[in-house]
C-alpha cells in the first residue's frame, strides 16, 4: 500500500505544481486564470508564442464525454514545434478507438499525422517539420480519465540531439540518426519525423551505415518507416523495418521522402545512422512497398500485409526451407538454438500436458471483487516482456502502473520505472499479449514472483477501472 500511496502523492504533487506554474506564467490564449485559483483549460484554441502549455478541457478534472477539441499551435518562423506530454490519462484501448489524442504536422488533419495516443502512458516527444502543429482530442460517451497536459516550445531541429530528433532537410545530401547515437541506445517512447526534399528533377537514395532496432516479426514495437512524398499514408509507404539487419538501399519515386522512427516504452537498441543523396530520376528504379523484420527482402505486390519475411512467412515459396521454420523462430537473430531445444520437450516432456493446473478451463474463477480479496497481489501495469520458462511455463515482466495490494511481491525500481516479475505455469493460459495494459491478480511464490494460474483474474486495463479498484480497496473483504 505504501507504494501506491507514494505514487498517488507524486502524481498529485506533479499536477498541482504544474498548475501553480501555469497560474503564475500564462493567461490569454494558453489558458484562463482567475485570482488565487488554478488555471482553467478550454476546449481548443490558438496557441501562439515561443512556448506554452496545452491541456484537455478542465484539466486536471475529468474531461467531458462526447467532445472534440482542437488546438492550433504556432511558434516563430524558422522554428519547429516540440511537444512534450507531462501527464496523460485517457481511456485505454489497443486501437485507441474511443478516447484519443491526434497530433498533426501542421494546422490541418489532411497533413501527416504524427501519432494517435490513448491510455495512461505518456507519448514520447513529438516534433513537427514546420512552425505549426495541431492537437486534437476526441472522447466518446463512456467514462474517461483526467486528460492530458503538455508543453510546447519552438526550437531548431537537432538543437539537442539527445532529446529531440527529426526535422526538415532540404540539402542534396545529408544524414539522419536516432537520438543518443552513437554514445548509447535510443530512448524509449519517442517519435521522430524527417521530411527530406531535394531538387524537383531528382529522387532520393537512402543508405544505412548501421542498423539495430528491437526485433519483432511484424515490427510492432520499434521501427523506422519510409513514405514517398510528405504524407504518412499506407498507399505511399515504401517499407517498415526493424531488427539488426540493415535494409537495402531505399529509392523514392519523387523528390520528397518522409522518414518516421518510433520506439515503444520497453526494449531499446543501438539505433541507426543513414545517409541520403539526390540522384537523377532516370538513374535508378524506385523501391517498391513492403514491411520487413530483421532480414529485409523487398517483395512487390504485398504492401499491406507484412508477409515478406524470410524467417517464417515465405514458406509457400520455398519448400526446402520449411524444416528450419517450424520451430517458431521468435527471435530471428538466434536461429540455431531453437530447433535443438524445442523438439525435445515435445517428445520426451509430456508432463506439461498433464499439469493439473493447465487442465483447468481457461477462465476466471471469481469476480473482480472476490478475486481482489482472495489474491495476494493486485496490480495494473503494461506487459513489457514475455519469455518461455522451464517446464512449459511463461515468465513475464510488467511495468507497474499502480499496486493496490502488493503483499510479499518483489517490486524493483530503475529510475522512475517500477516493475514486477510474474510466472505463468501454463503457457497458453491466461493469454496475455506484450505491450497491453492489464489488471493482474494472483499469488506470490517464495521468490517474490507473482503467479498467474488459469483461474487468476486478468483483464485489459482501462482508465475507469482505477476508480473501481480503489473503491474495492477501501472496502472490507
Amino acid at each position: 500500500m505504501w507504494i501506491s500511496m507514494l505514487r498517488n502523492m507524486e502524481r498529485l504533487t506533479a499536477v498541482w505544481s504544474l498548475g501553480f506554474l501555469l497560474s503564475l506564467s500564462f493567461g490569454g490564449v494558453l489558458c484562463q486564470t482567475t485570482n488565487y485559483t488554478r488555471p482553467v483549460f478550454n476546449c481548443g484554441g490558438d496557441l501562439v508564442g515561443d512556448s506554452g502549455f496545452v491541456g484537455s478541457e478542465g484539466f486536471p478534472s475529468f474531461y467531458k464525454p462526447n467532445n472534440k477539441c482542437t488546438w492550433y499551435i504556432t511558434v516563430p518562423e524558422g522554428n519547429v514545434v516540440m511537444l512534450s506530454f507531462r501527464i496523460f490519462d485517457l481511456e485505454a484501448d489497443p486501437l485507441c478507438r474511443y478516447d484519443y489524442v491526434d497530433v498533426y504536422n501542421g494546422h490541418s488533419n489532411m497533413v501527416q499525422k504524427l501519432g494517435r495516443f490513448c491510455g495512461t502512458f505518456r507519448p514520447g516527444a513529438l516534433i513537427s517539420t514546420s512552425n505549426t502543429m495541431m492537437v486534437e482530442m476526441v472522447s466518446d460517451s463512456g467514462t474517461g480519465g483526467r486528460g492530458f497536459l503538455a508543453n510546447f516550445n519552438g526550437g531548431k531541429p537537432h538543437m539537442n540531439e539527445h532529446q529531440f530528433c527529426g526535422g526538415k532537410l532540404t540539402k542534396s545530401q545529408g544524414t539522419i540518426k536516432t537520438p543518443n547515437w552513437p554514445e548509447k541506445n535510443y530512448p524509449v517512447g519517442i517519435s521522430c519525423s524527417w521530411l527530406i526534399t531535394v531538387e524537383p528533377e531528382m529522387v532520393i537514395e537512402m543508405k544505412f551505415d548501421k542498423f539495430d532496432l528491437e526485433s519483432d516479426t511484424y515490427c510492432r514495437f520499434d521501427y523506422v518507416a519510409f513514405f514517398n512524398g510528405g504524407e504518412k499514408d499506407d498507399s505511399r509507404r515504401i517499407g517498415k523495418y526493424c531488427g539488426d539487419s540493415a535494409p537495402q538501399n531505399i529509392i523514392t519515386n519523387s523528390n520528397v521522402l518522409l522518414v518516421q522512427f518510433v520506439s515503444d516504452l520497453s526494449v531499446t537498441s543501438d539505433g541507426f545512422m543513414a545517409s541520403y543523396t539526390s540522384i537523377p530520376r532516370d538513374l535508378r528504379t524506385s523501391t517498391t512497398g513492403g514491411d520487413v523484420a530483421s532480414k529485409p527482402r523487398l517483395t512487390p505486390g504485398k504492401p499491406v500485409k507484412p508477409v515478406v519475411f524470410t524467417t517464417e512467412a515465405t514458406t509457400t515459396t520455398t519448400t526446402t526451407e520449411q524444416p528450419m521454420r517450424r520451430p517458431k523462430p521468435v527471435r530471428p537473430f538466434k536461429p540455431v538454438r531453437r530447433p535443438v531445444s524445442k523438439p525435445e520437450p515435445d517428445e520426451s516432456g509430456p508432463a506439461t500436458d498433464t499439469n493439473p493446473l493447465c487442465a483447468k478451463a481457461c477462465k476466471r474463477d471469481r469476480t473482480i471483487k472476490t478475486s481482489f480479496c482472495a489474491s495476494e497481489f493486485v496490480i495494473t501495469g503494461k506487459l513489457t516482456a514475455l519469455t518461455p520458462g522451464p517446464s512449459g511455463s511463461m515468465q513475464a515482466t510488467v511495468s507497474l502502473i499502480k499496486a493496490y495490494k502488493a503483499g510479499s511481491l518483489t517490486i524493483t525500481q530503475a529510475g522512475e520505472t517500477m516493475s514486477v516479475k510474474l510466472l505463468m505455469p501454463c503457457k497458453k493460459c491466461p493469454l496475455l499479449r506484450r505491450g497491453q495494459n492489464y489488471i493482474l491478480m494472483g499469488h506470490v511464490d517464495e521468490e517474490g514472483r507473482g503467479v498467474l494460474t488459469p483461474g487468476s483474474f486478468t483483464a485489459l486495463y482501462k482508465a475507469p477501472h482505477h476508480k473501481i479498484l480503489t473503491n474495492i480497496n477501501n472496502q472490507a473483504c
